[in-house]
């Protein structure tokens, strides 16, 4: 029996999701359409049962979901500019995609799905932090596409009482996120460029500012989220973050010293659909999963750099 399905496994975070869960002994069914996905990013996961296919084919759903207990939807169109440039791929893979999974779990009588969130759901507005307790403000696409997702986990619980916790994730980063693509986050892009001894380039004035969450921690959260007492959790929203931020240029900087890159920085015109600055309140996971984020900012870059300098080394 698949315990645990992980969607979006080939992808950064399903991937890291599955590996720890893997690592703990768990029975593990993995799943990717690989339009973002990796085949690399499966290479050591090999007792992992995998199943290649499309969460917007709601056969692919049932078949995924059959004999599982805990789902972990982390797979996604997860770009803001992608989101922009084509709004209706994004609705595909994130809303259709998502509801498609829930009718499947709840058809498959799955215990509990633990939702991958998105701080764009906040928007840009002035207050800081961002607290659940906040209105949705969403601007782009993806910012949509992602809050729906929410209100369909909340609305299958209280309409079907299937037992749903969204986490909100804060810009989360660290091994296994592509470097390559335009549409990557700006820590995996930074990295590679500043190792290969390039010019990385800023969207804006640089003074922008981010809750950069390492993987492990978030890794930790989903699997707190996944034991945690229904009647603590179930169809509760939280973030999921460090409840610390950092400029842009300030993280160029530390990038500089811990890739010894002696280069200078490029700034471009602000992205359209892109927040100004973005800080959590992690208060309500402590109290509902009793989470604390692990692994600060800085040590995660370094485990970042690190892992970059191997996989540049082994390529």
């Amino acid at each position: 029996m698949a315990r645990y399905l992980v969607t979006g496994a080939a992808g950064f975070i399903g991937r890291s999701i599955a590996a720890a869960l893997l690592a703990r002994g768990e029975t593990v069914r993995g799943l990717d359409s690989f339009i973002t996905g990796k085949r690399e990013n499966l290479s050591g996961l090999e007792a992992m049962e995998f199943v290649e296919g499309d969460l917007a084919d709601p056969a692919v759903c049932s078949e995924a979901c059959k004999d599982v207990e805990i789902v972990f939807h982390e797979a996604a169109l997860a770009s803001v500019p992608r989101s922009v440039a084509d709004p209706v791929a994004t609705n595909r893979n994130c809303v259709d995609a998502t509801l498609n999974l829930l009718v499947a779990a709840r058809e498959a009588g799955v215990h509990r799905v633990v939702y991958a969130g998105s701080s764009s759901a906040y928007g840009d507005t002035p207050t800081l932090p961002k607290h659940e307790g906040m209105t949705p403000n969403p601007i782009s696409p993806y910012a949509v596409a992602k809050l729906a997702g929410e209100h369909y986990m909340r609305s299958f619980m209280r309409v079907y009482g299937l037992e749903t916790v969204v986490l909100r994730y804060f810009n989360v980063f660290g091994p296994y996120q592509d470097p390559t693509s335009y549409y990557s986050g700006v820590l995996a892009l930074f990295c590679r460029k500043m190792l290969a001894g390039e010019q990385p380039t800023i969207f804006g004035d640089g003074e922008q500012s981010r809750d950069f969450t390492y993987i492990e921690n978030v890794v930790n959260g989903n699997l707190l989220a996944a034991a945690a007492p229904a009647e603590k959790v179930s169809g509760r929203m939280m973030n999921l973050a460090t409840g610390s931020r950092s400029t842009l240029n300030q993280t160029f900087a530390i990038l500089s010293e811990l890739t010894g890159y002696s280069g200078g920085l490029a700034y471009a015109a602000p992205r359209t659909g892109d927040i100004r600055d973005s800080l959590a309140d992690i208060g309500l996971a402590k109290e509902l999963l009793g989470y604390k984020p692990a692994v600060s900012f800085r040590d995660g870059l370094r485990r970042t750099v690190e892992w970059h300098k191997k996989r540049e080394a082994v390529a």
